[in-house]
């Protein structure tokens, strides 16, 4: 861990584009919320084969202008240089400074996935066209990419997509501290030390929280399985647990030199923010973990 020391903290949520005005009015207090804890940047997701395409585009340049950076996602799964290039220019002449640039998933019925294949060939192709305009963050997979063939095909994945010129990355969610430590360990034998932020997974509705996990391939341990499940439909006690879990792998996160942490809100504000105070991060220039 010792080369994520190195690196400035930095504390971030993510949103997704709201479909509806009612959305749209909730992602604005929301997003007022947690803007009162001063985030370095918030960023916005980007549908299965660019799905959410011009909903992406609202969001991100509504909350960029209102003052705090905000990070678009940008997948290459179904999309061709000339429309993403397109999208790079948006983003630049608004100001845009960070993009998160992932390879995307295939919409179902989708056959093919666009002229860029892979991550690193979307943020090579960034390099190409835009320079160093952007900061560019990529995704991580403490606990390997679902479709991945082996750990060791994964890890030569990862350091693909930062030879073609990633800064830094955001982790999948996982709840397993241990995951993350000897995903950065097996990366510093590689000589990549370029900072890997965890994403953080507020656990508020046990079957959501299932559905997801099982999507990406994070793992739920059997202990916090079982607990949930024992929780039935006492939603109070599910997020008074979840939150306790979060906030003590946060804790140790931290403790042992993550360089900050990324919040997958769902758009909502209130499971994030108990976690954020529990572990103080209102006054976290002052603090030392």
């Amino acid at each position: 861990m010792e080369s994520q020391k190195q690196f400035k903290r930095r504390f971030s949520f993510e949103f997704f584009p709201p479909k509806t005005d009612q959305g749209r009015e909730k992602l604005q207090t929301v997003r007022d919320r947690l803007a009162e804890v001063h985030p370095d940047f918030f960023s916005v997701t980007f549908g299965a084969g660019g799905s959410t395409r011009d909903r992406t585009i609202e969001t991100v340049l509504n909350l960029h202008s209102q003052g705090i950076s905000t990070a678009p996602h940008l997948s290459c799964v179904g999309g061709t240089r000339e429309s993403i290039a397109e999208l790079l220019d948006i983003y630049r002449e608004s100001g845009v400074n960070r993009i998160v640039a992932l390879r995307g998933d295939l919409p179902s019925g989708m056959g093919a996935s666009g002229e860029l294949r892979y991550a690193n060939e979307l943020v090579a192709f960034i390099r190409e066209h835009s320079g160093d305009t952007f900061n560019l963050e990529v995704a991580a997979y403490p606990e390997f990419h679902p479709q991945a063939r082996n750990a060791e095909e994964d890890l030569k994945n990862f350091a693909r997509k930062v030879e073609a010129g990633a800064n830094s990355a955001i982790t999948q969610y996982f709840f397993n501290a241990d995951s993350y430590f000897y995903f950065i360990d097996r990366l510093e034998k590689m000589n990549i030390t370029i900072p890997v932020v965890p994403g953080i997974m507020p656990i508020v509705n046990f079957s959501s929280l299932v559905r997801f996990s099982d999507m990406c391939g994070a793992e739920i341990p059997r202990w916090i399985r079982k607990q949930l499940e024992a929780y039935g439909d006492d939603s109070d006690n599910i997020r008074k647990f979840g939150e306790e879990v979060v906030t003590r792998m946060c804790e140790r996160l931290l403790a042992e030199g993550a360089p900050g942490l990324h919040f997958y809100t769902l758009n909502q504000a209130e499971a994030s923010l108990n976690i954020w105070n529990n572990l103080g991060l209102a006054n976290r220039d002052k603090i030392s973990f």
